[in-house]
C-alpha cells in the first residue's frame, strides 16, 4: 500500500487551501472533520445534504484536502481515520480557515460558522 502525501505546514500554500475548499462538497466534508475533531469512517461523510457521493469521488476530496494541508489520514487497520489540521493552518494563516467557514456559512444561512467547529480551530475573532 502506498505511504499518504502529507504536506510540511512550511509547504502549505495558500491556493491550495483556497482551491481544496472552493468546492463545496469539500467544504462541508471538511467542517464536519474539524467539528468531530476525528472521523473513523470515510463513509460517515458519504452524504453531504441529501446526496450521497460515490465512494471513488469520496476519495478524491480526501485527497485534495490532505494534500492542501488541511487533513491528516492515517490508516488503522481497513479504516482511513482523518483529523484537522486546522490549529496547524490557522497558525500558519491567521484567520484563512475561519473566514472561509464563515463565508459558507452565512451562505447557507444556519449560523453554524466557526462557533460550530471544534477546539483548535480557528477562533471567530481571528
Amino acid at each position: 500500500m502506498r505511504p499518504l502525501f502529507h504536506p510540511a505546514m512550511e509547504d502549505v500554500q495558500p491556493e491550495a487551501i483556497l482551491h481544496a475548499l472552493s468546492d463545496p462538497r469539500r467544504a462541508a466534508i471538511f467542517a464536519r472533520i474539524v467539528g468531530a475533531g476525528c472521523v473513523d469512517a470515510c463513509s460517515a461523510l458519504s452524504a453531504v445534504g441529501d446526496r450521497v457521493i460515490p465512494k471513488s469521488s469520496l476519495s478524491s476530496h480526501f485527497k485534495v484536502l490532505r494534500e492542501a494541508g488541511l487533513i491528516r489520514s492515517e490508516r488503522h487497520g481497513v479504516e482511513m481515520r482523518n483529523y484537522s489540521r486546522c490549529a496547524e493552518v490557522d497558525t500558519r494563516f491567521p484567520g484563512l480557515l475561519a473566514a472561509i467557514i464563515n463565508a459558507y456559512a452565512s451562505g447557507r444561512g444556519d449560523g453554524q460558522g466557526v462557533s460550530a467547529l471544534s477546539s483548535g480551530a480557528p477562533s471567530a475573532d481571528a
